[in-house]
């Protein structure tokens, strides 16, 4: 059972459903948070702590927007990129985005928002206007972040125990946390998760980031 409303729903390119789910408490409420499993078809446990999270109720102050899994068509078929082989990192309409070769293990399409779950991203943005965006990959163990939320890394940091990396270390033009953090200024949090970690531990280092994005 989960405990949230469907807000949008679309389908991918192969019939997969992409939903935006809702869970909000209250009319009058103070910020709406956005939270995206599974930008990446084999990072697959941001959808694993969403639905967990989901599966009981609790009460918050704010709006809270979930996308458990962006990208289910690479999720099925367990690889990185979407059905059309892009990096959906990498498909995101900045100014920095760039053309590369299709074989490219960063190939982010053949032009800016070419893909249908950006686009799907971009209007949830547009309509939602989301005061806080948590992104959930995987594989490297740390809390990396765009725009003005170095104070909720830290915060995050001291929750889960990963470090904060302000560079996750190598370019990445047209990313979502160029898109929104920077070119934005969204608040835009990348929480990187260990890689294949115990589900049961996963959960306990990262359950009290919900509650810390109900009443942020």
């Amino acid at each position: 059972m989960i405990y949230a409303d469907i807000e949008l729903k679309i389908n991918s390119q192969k019939g997969n459903e992409i939903l935006l789910l809702k869970r909000q408490s209250k009319n009058d409420y103070k910020k709406t948070i956005l939270t995206i499993g599974v930008f990446h078809g084999d990072e697959p446990d941001g959808e694993y702590l969403i639905s967990r999270y989901l599966q009981d109720r609790t009460e918050t102050s704010n709006r809270l927007l979930f996308i458990p899994c962006l990208n289910p068509d690479g999720k099925e078929i367990q690889t990185r990129k979407n059905i059309n082989g892009v990096d959906l990192n990498r498909n995101f309409p900045t100014k920095n985005w760039i053309k590369v070769s299709q074989s490219d293990d960063y190939y982010g399409g053949e032009k800016p928002a070419s893909e249908i779950e950006t686009q799907f991203l971009v209007y949830v943005i547009e309509k939602y206007k989301p005061d806080l965006i948590l992104s959930i990959h995987e594989p490297y163990k740390v809390v990396n972040y765009d725009g003005p939320a170095e104070n909720i890394a830290e915060d995050i940091s001291k929750i889960t125990g990963y470090k904060i990396e302000k560079n996750i270390g190598y370019p990445t033009p047209g990313s979502f946390g160029t898109y929104c953090g920077v070119e934005r200024n969204i608040p835009t949090i990348t929480l990187e998760l260990p890689e294949k970690e115990d589900k049961e531990l996963l959960w306990h280092t990262n359950k009290d980031i919900f509650t810390y994005i109900q009443d942020y």
